[in-house]
């Protein structure tokens, strides 16, 4: 198999500004389209340890950079390094790791890390992408001026050399992967993933392209309640980090972020393993902290002292425009978001759902059955101003039987009486703590969503308001009651946020110092909880599901899928 996935990760350059299509990019093109797409047009990536190797492989062979002579001046035996060349006439540019040159005439050697295929399976023993890639770079060669006959691909893991020789064959196949490169620039909806295929696992892209997942929803390939899919997406190894302290100062040191507090104590934390800092009140972020973050792909969410969501400062995004394109077009149909939305509510209020059965000491059969007919309700809504109708009901059924899921000793020994929502200000410890986890909610919704290219500003269910994320609010619907609430519940019943852990002012409440700390452990263990996909049926953590609906609501409104699978829990 070809070692497309193995290429380093893709970076602004000259041939990247210009109209020629790097020959790697034509690896890709036969290896995968949904791989060239993704990464090509789209421009999503995410590095694997195949990937970080490809880097490093690469940076040597420029290290050792040496030039090509003029192709009149090939006259002895000799090589060059890192070379490009360039044909304008079949839109092709290519970086050659070698050039050989011999009695006159030159041919390039590719380096590929995999092994050679059986030639009796694979005519020529060399995979079809790298003979593509490998003739593109002969064609280039020859426009160049070099006389070129033959070119190599070397596979590192079975120390094989495979000659391709340059004939009317390979250069229909370039044309062709060319030609097929360039429709792919052109559309706004991905090519499909290929189906049951050994290149997905070892893919980088896996998480990014969701080939299983897809395909389930396509109806391209069954899904079977007994055995997952065999991908499964992984789950980012960085983590968040919050500081909280009034008067802190996040800094950069070297490659750590350094935490300087009031009473003169410091604390590091590596930057590499922050996937976003978040900063609570009088805290001070310093402009080498902000770009060494934004350099690592890391945003910083700002909150109020109290756990307000200001906003995140994102670092600059390449991501797909075409989502963002489709994302506006939609939003501006009159109902086009109507789907959407439905799926929005209706997911949401079958999860509160779940959460009072399951949780609630006494169940409230009553409140169980207005839920279930509101849900059916809300699919079947004609209209987003009937559908929020139907959520506020749901939602005064909801926090009306809220208080059943409180323990004797949470609800009566620790004070934590609830009677009704309320917010802005919050008036009693439960609903601080409400608020709390869902701005918390808010802000890894808003993360993920723009991480796969959409504008947060942009929602189908949420009224579109400056400064509001619709969008990730419509996305946190479905998992306030499986995330936010849940956490509310787990601090309360187990007594690890208690009431001194309040602070009350001018008829609020809210979390202080102690009692937010509590509650933003409890809620990175809730993040970090595995949970069985109720669609594909594997384990993956909830902060990796976010990403999973934020990709798939992504192509559903490109146009990929049909329908938006909301996240249900049984």
């Amino acid at each position: 198999m070809s070692d497309a996935s193995d290429e380093a990760a893709p970076t602004p350059s000259d041939e990247a500004e210009s109209n020629l299509l790097p020959a790697r990019m034509l690896n890709e093109v036969v290896y995968c389209p949904r791989l060239f797409y993704l990464e090509h047009v789209a421009r999503e990536w995410e590095d694997s340890a195949d990937t970080v190797a490809g880097k490093r492989v690469h940076r040597r062979v420029d290290e050792k950079a040496s030039p090509l002579p003029p192709a009149e001046a090939i006259l002895e035996d000799g090589e060059a390094r890192s070379v490009t060349v360039a044909s304008e006439t079949e839109g092709i540019i290519a970086k050659l790791d070698l050039v050989e040159s011999r009695d006159g005439s030159v041919r390039p050697v590719d380096y590929k890390r995999g092994s050679t295929p059986n030639a009796e399976r694979v005519p020529g023993g060399v995979w079809p992408a790298d003979r593509v890639q490998v003739g593109a770079q002969m064609v280039a060669l020859r426009d160049s001026g070099y006389r070129c006959t033959e070119g190599v691909v070397y596979y590192a893991a079975s120390k094989t050399r495979v000659t391709i020789p340059f004939d009317d064959a390979l250069v229909t196949d370039v044309r062709a992967a060319v030609a097929e490169a360039r429709r792919l620039q052109s559309v706004t909806v991905p090519p499909p993933p290929l189906v049951d295929s050994p290149k997905c696992p070892g893919c980088s892209l896996a998480g990014i392209c969701l080939p299983d997942e897809t395909n389930v929803l396509l109806g391209r390939q069954k899904g079977d309640e007994a055995a997952a899919p065999r991908l499964i997406p992984s789950d980012d190894e960085r983590h968040p980090c919050h500081v909280q302290a009034a008067g802190a100062m996040v800094g950069k040191a070297g490659e750590c972020l350094e935490v300087r507090f009031r009473d003169g104590e410091k604390q590091e934390v590596r930057t590499r393993g922050v996937s976003h800092l978040s900063v609570f009140g009088r805290v001070q972020v310093t402009t080498g902290a902000l770009q060494e973050l934004c350099g690592r792909g890391a945003g910083i969410s700002f909150f109020t002292a109290a756990g307000w969501y200001y906003g995140t400062l994102a670092p600059h995004s390449e991501v797909n425009v075409h989502t963002r394109i489709a994302q506006f077009r939609l939003a501006s149909q009159a109902g086009g978001g109507l789907p959407l939305a439905r799926a929005f509510v209706s997911g949401k209020i079958l999860n509160s759902r779940t959460l009072l059965r399951r949780n609630a000491r006494v169940k409230p059969e009553k409140a169980l059955d207005q839920l279930k007919r509101l849900a059916g309700e809300a699919e079947a809504a004609r209209s987003v101003e009937s559908l929020m109708g139907i959520e506020g009901s749901a939602a005064r059924v909801y926090f009306q039987a809220f208080p059943s899921m409180l323990t004797e000793a949470a609800a009566q020994d620790g004070g934590f009486s609830f009677e009704h929502r309320n917010r802005r200000p919050p008036r009693d410890p439960v609903n601080a703590l409400l608020s709390f986890g869902y701005a918390l909610l808010l802000r890894e919704c808003h993360s993920a969503l723009v991480k796969v290219g959409f504008d947060a500003s942009v929602g189908f269910l949420h009224q579109v308001r400056p400064g509001r994320p619709a969008l990730a609010l419509d996305l946190m619907e479905e998992f306030r009651p499986l995330i936010a609430d849940s956490t509310v519940l787990a601090v309360l019943n187990n007594a690890s946020v208690q009431a001194p852990d309040f602070a009350r002012a001018a008829g609020g409440v809210a979390l202080a110092e102690a009692g937010r700390r509590a509650f933003l452990d409890a809620f990175e263990r809730r993040m970090a909880q595995e949970v069985t996909h109720p669609v594909f049926q594997y384990r993956v953590t909830y902060r990796r599901v976010l990403e999973v609906q934020a990709r798939l609501l992504a192509r559903v409104i490109v146009g990929e899928l049909a329908e938006y699978p909301s996240f249900q829990t049984r």
